[in-house]
């Protein structure tokens, strides 16, 4: 008769039970999806699951809570036949589980996102999209991550502050390709202040003061709008893409949750 290896039967035994947890959780995640925020969020709509119309790329692991990497990628190019027209982002273990929601058009060319969020919690990310037909689909990806909605405000706070609204934008390349989806980056000043931080100096907790609309258009054309929270990250970044026809302004409009309006304009040419 062969003798079991001690080891091993320990190893196995420790495997199962890191598996066991990690079932746990991922079962209390969907219990908290299940158990009301999809009915917040989307009622009795069905949502079909899977990575056919979008895919979400996340850390397992989020380096920095703070400023944890996600993007969103659309499995077809936006037409006037099909198009993603609104992908929304739900941090389940989020204070506030909305994270933002990006409303495209056909002239983004490419219904894909990128940005820094905050996570509170080890956490599933969700990103429903609904495509121009009415339709839900939903990737979502677990994160492990604690504390980032409520992590300490930067040192220098009053700098931060002179520097509000400022914008630019960062574009992929030296040319444009006129007619083709073009890759860009819109870069936000401001603090972003989730109201759930201590000033480091006076140590009493800062109002909410966050971005929670933007504004990106090409020509006066409607390219990109979101509607944003707590959850992204100080100085947000989006990467994005439109489809530029010819020579012309691309604007951002943004608009924070005290009222606080600012704008930015740059020339582009293919």
């Amino acid at each position: 008769m062969r003798k079991t290896n001690p080891l091993l039967f320990w190893l196995v035994l420790a495997a199962l039970s890191l598996a066991s947890q990690a079932i746990l959780a991922a079962g209390e995640e969907e219990t908290a999806w299940l158990g009301g925020l999809k009915q917040k969020f989307f009622g009795d709509r069905p949502i079909a699951e899977g990575t056919d119309v979008v895919e979400l790329t996340a850390p397992y692991r989020a380096e920095d809570p703070a400023l944890a990497p996600i993007s969103v990628s659309a499995k077809f190019p936006q037409s006037k036949d099909k198009f993603i027209k609104t992908l929304t982002l739900i941090v389940d273990n989020n204070p506030t589980p909305f994270a933002a929601a990006f409303h495209f058009t056909p002239d983004s060319g490419k219904a894909d996102i990128a940005l820094r969020l905050r996570l509170n919690a080890y956490t599933h990310v969700r990103a429903i999209a609904e495509t121009n037909d009415g339709k839900l689909s939903m990737h979502k990806v677990y994160v492990k991550a604690s504390g980032g909605c409520s992590a300490p405000l930067g040192a220098d706070l009053e700098a931060a502050m002179a520097r509000l609204g400022k914008m630019k934008f960062k574009l992929e390349g030296d040319k444009l390709n006129p007619q083709q989806p073009n890759l860009a980056q819109l870069l936000i000043s401001h603090p972003n202040i989730t109201g759930m931080q201590m000033d480091q100096i006076s140590r009493l907790i800062k109002p909410a003061h966050f971005v929670d609309e933007v504004k990106v258009s090409f020509n006066g054309k409607p390219i990109l709008t979101a509607q944003t929270d707590i959850a992204v990250s100080a100085d947000p970044n989006f990467r994005f893409y439109f489809v530029p026809d010819k020579a012309g302004e691309l604007k951002a409009e943004i608009k924070d949750n005290q009222g606080k309006q600012f704008s930015y304009s740059q020339t582009v040419s293919p």
